[in-house]
């Protein structure tokens, strides 16, 4: 039965990647020089867009280590399949997820960023979905590893649930293991939503320091901690969005959108949606030295109390 489904699932994914090949498209060179087809994309399928979405936020929650988010979106029945290459050699386990979960709970942690290059979702009957993702680990805006991680979904109360996960795990080539200013920041807002303020601090160098307006500063790792904790207990569901970065002569703007709900002790319950940017002056190994933040205050204090207009 193994045998038989692997074949069937390796030749759903050939004959998926031979059908966008044969796309008529322009021809285009990448980077490297290599040739290579730019295929016209066809309008999303919403099931699968719904699958893509749910990896996405389900990859989120892995990178912060968010086991609450996690264990919504997982089976409790779900098996974790993990293949690492290193040395010439593959090391090969597979665990319940809750023993995952436990090995979390137990373990010094450090936020990592996963950005997905390429699916292939097949989805039958509505009710179980197979998908391969080609991506790429990233940790502090360095790529890190190649993943490619396979996810079986099924339907459970009409809602899509992770029922079996598994990887592959190869390190990048020294090369391509670059120091990427965007990585970083995508990885940056992914912190703020971590509900895990040390996961923000540990964007800052050791003697770094964040400011906001005219505030006082909080300098050090430990002072960022309760700065970003502050804000993540008025506001406990708060996404924050990257916008841009922009250099400067002298540093780099990081423009972010907050997203949130004032439910914390105290709060109003209002809505709260308003945008920022952090001034960025970074040590030589890319964490934040120095942050001036800005934002509307006045703006930010009426959606607190009134909520937003749209």
């Amino acid at each position: 039965m193994k045998t038989r489904f692997k074949k069937t699932f390796l030749f759903i994914a050939v004959l998926a990647v031979f059908i966008t090949a044969c796309q008529p498209g322009k021809v285009k060179t990448n980077p490297a020089g290599n040739i290579v087809s730019e295929t016209k994309q066809s309008s999303p399928d919403p099931e699968e867009a719904e699958i893509k979405t749910a990896v996405e936020n389900f990859l989120i929650a892995a990178g912060n280590y968010n086991i609450e988010v996690m264990d919504e979106m997982i089976s409790e029945k779900a098996n974790l399949g993990i293949a690492i290459f290193r040395d010439g050699d593959w090391k090969n386990s597979v665990i319940t997820i809750n023993e995952y979960f436990e090995r979390v709970r137990h373990r010094e942690l450090e936020p990592y960023y996963e950005t997905v290059n390429e699916y292939i979702i097949h989805v039958n009957e509505g009710q179980i979905a197979f998908v391969w993702a080609d991506a790429i680990m990233c940790k502090y805006g360095v790529p890190r590893t190649n993943n490619i991680d396979n996810f079986t979904l099924i339907k459970e109360d009409g809602d899509w649930k992770f029922l079996n996960l598994s990887f592959t795990n190869r390190q990048l080539p020294e090369e391509s293991r670059k120091y990427n200013s965007e990585i970083f920041a995508r990885s940056y807002v992914q912190a703020w939503g971590s509900k895990r303020p040390d996961f923000v601090a540990s964007y800052f160098a050791e003697d770094g320091s964040i400011r906001v307006n005219e505030g006082e500063p909080a300098i050090g790792r430990d002072a960022i901690t309760k700065f970003a904790e502050g804000f993540m207990t008025d506001l406990p569901d708060m996404i924050v969005q990257y916008d841009s970065l922009v250099s400067k002569t002298d540093g780099t703007e990081f423009h972010w959108t907050l997203f949130a709900t004032n439910s914390g002790p105290g709060g109003t319950g209002n809505k709260v949606k308003v945008s920022g940017y952090e001034f960025w002056q970074l040590d030589e190994k890319g964490f934040i030295k120095n942050s001036q933040g800005h934002f509307p205050t006045e703006e930010y204090n009426r959606q607190l109390e009134f909520g937003t207009d749209n």
